[in-house]
């Protein structure tokens, strides 16, 4: 799936959410992830290299936990980032696979999300990750093949700023 992906840290998550509101749009119920990011051994910044996420996931204490291994890879040159996620059984097997594949746990992060849908392939996330002060917002934007990767990320741009927002990041969470 080739998604386009535009992250900000918000300047006031009350008054994001009051906007959001104003338009009849909510967040759903804040559920928790931990993410475990492995990449290659000869991993460059800026060369296209695949990442791996080992994702657990909460989304209520009465149910068990959800394991995903996510394969994460941004083309540099194009703006795009190439996501597919597979649900995992054994999350001990699953790490020693990609361990023994050559990938290194290069960092690891928990948020706290909640989730709106924007309508189809577009989701915007609030995340509140423990080690960082502040909320985030990211949206994702599921792109076709003959989209244009410049326009869908001004748009998505235009939304934030629409909203108030527009301390864009480019990093992930892992390496904040």
């Amino acid at each position: 799936m080739r998604k386009v992906i535009v992250k900000t840290k918000l300047s006031s998550r009350e008054k994001f959410e009051e906007k959001l509101s104003d338009i009849d749009l909510d967040f759903s119920a804040i559920y928790w992830q931990h993410d475990r990011v492995y990449i290659p051994r000869d991993y460059k910044k800026s060369s296209n290299y695949p990442r791996l996420v080992m994702r657990t996931e909460m989304k209520s204490v009465d149910k068990p936990a959800k394991y995903s291994l996510i394969l994460k890879r941004h083309i540099e040159d194009s703006g795009i980032d190439v996501v597919e996620e597979t649900v995992i059984k054994d999350y001990e097997n699953a790490v020693n696979m990609i361990l023994q594949l050559g990938f290194k746990l290069s960092g690891e992060f928990s948020r706290r999300r909640q989730d709106l849908q924007m309508g189809e392939g577009t989701v915007i996330y609030l995340d509140k990750i423990e080690t960082l002060p502040g909320y985030y917002a990211k949206i994702e934007s599921e792109i076709g093949p003959d989209d244009s990767v410049t326009e869908a990320k001004l748009d998505l741009e235009k939304t934030f700023r629409t909203l108030g927002e527009s301390n864009f990041i480019d990093s992930p969470y892992s390496e904040l």
